[in-house]
């Protein structure tokens, strides 16, 4: 079926889509990962985003339930230059297409991804409406500026969780081809749940570590009170998606666990609320950072990681008055880690749980154990 897709700069497309029809209003981001676009599209973090993936080719290895990174497809929806319904690998049970209709989504094809991708570095992230049953520019325009911007949006309050549940299993085993069982340490750590992928709580039990998920409107005192009578030995904050200075409420409860003397680990949107907590505003980048491929420098072993990225939003350079940085990207030399002074708490910007993606930066995790 056809779509139409309009642009908040006025570019009119004319494409295909697959799946469900429908309309749909997002921020369009491009995505430079060669593979993993199951995770990237069940990522809780992609929520009120296009993502314009840069690999011509989707589709193609199918679709299994092992590899989603949570209970939906939480992108608004995809925009790709060429789509294969006939896909091809032992672990596939569905097309990417049958998937789509089972959750209510669509994406879109035949785009000049190439085309969009060089316009999103030019000018930024810009949103969008994609429609399949509207085919007027004005009146999809209209639409589009009725709609709510993405940082208008409480996104979080969407994805996370309603309800307190224990994680029970370990990061994939490929000889076994499932999930590894708990191998427990004697600590347990609670997650705080603002859009957390699967693999990460999966890195998180790998390490041996006890994991109970919290949703993000859990109180700052409740956890208090369970570490001081070591019902918890420390606390996790979750990647997630839209503005991070948007989340007062959560900012509030962040700053209370960080004088508790808790024990906190944050990746992504964690990471960000982290330098909001600590009173250092989070900015916004002009077109985002996603993918499975960029490099980030270790400032302590000076080694270089290929890490898996997806944010919008960074950590200012005066966070160096509370904070040691501890990684930098090496595109555009913005802070990706940070280790603060006098708290045991610490925090990256990307995704060492590598979902989809490199193993290189896997590490953090077991530096967390060591600080619990």
């Amino acid at each position: 079926m056809k779509a139409y897709i309009y642009i908040e700069n006025g570019v009119f497309l004319e494409a295909k889509a697959f799946g469900c029809g429908g309309e749909c209003v997002g921020e369009m981001v491009f995505n430079t990962s060669m593979t993993g676009y199951q995770e990237i599209v069940s990522d809780p973090s992609y929520a009120g985003q296009f993502v314009v993936f840069t690999m011509p080719e989707i589709g193609i290895v199918g679709c299994n339930d092992d590899d989603m990174e949570s209970a939906k497809i939480h992108a608004s929806s995809i925009i790709v230059r060429n789509y294969n319904d006939d896909y091809s690998n032992y672990r596939a049970k569905t097309s990417l297409s049958e998937l789509f209709v089972s959750h209510g989504k669509f994406g879109v094809y035949d785009v000049d991804t190439r085309y969009l991708t060089k316009m999103l570095r030019d000018e930024g992230a810009l949103m969008a409406i994609i429609s399949t049953e509207c085919s007027d520019k004005e009146e999809l325009k209209k639409r589009l500026q009725n709609a709510g911007r993405i940082e208008e949006i409480n996104y979080v309050d969407i994805v996370s969780s309603d309800t307190c549940y224990s994680h029970q299993t370990a990061s994939w085993s490929v000889n076994e081809k499932s999930y590894k069982p708990l191998k427990k340490i004697g600590k347990k750590v609670a997650v705080i749940d603002y859009g957390v992928k699967r693999n990460i709580l999966n890195e998180l039990c790998e390490v041996g570590l006890d994991v109970d998920v919290y949703p993000h409107s859990v109180k700052a005192d409740e956890l208090i009170v369970k570490f001081k009578n070591g019902e918890i030995n420390g606390v996790f904050l979750s990647n997630g998606p839209g503005d991070p200075k948007s989340l007062g409420n959560e900012i509030s409860e962040i700053k209370k666990l960080i004088l508790a003397n808790i024990p906190i680990f944050g990746i992504c949107l964690g990471h960000q609320l982290l330098s909001n907590a600590f009173g250092y505003e989070t900015y916004k980048l002009k077109f985002g950072q996603h993918g499975a491929n960029h490099p980030v420098l270790n400032m302590h072993t000076k080694t270089v990681e290929i890490t898996t990225q997806n944010h919008n939003y960074n950590v200012p350079e005066s966070i160096c008055e509370v904070a040691t940085i501890t990684h930098r990207n090496l595109f555009d030399n913005t802070i990706e880690g940070v280790r603060y002074n006098n708290y045991p708490v610490f925090s990256v910007q990307h995704h060492p749980e590598a979902s989809a993606g490199p193993n290189e930066s896997k590490y953090i995790f077991k530096q967390f154990v060591e600080i619990l």
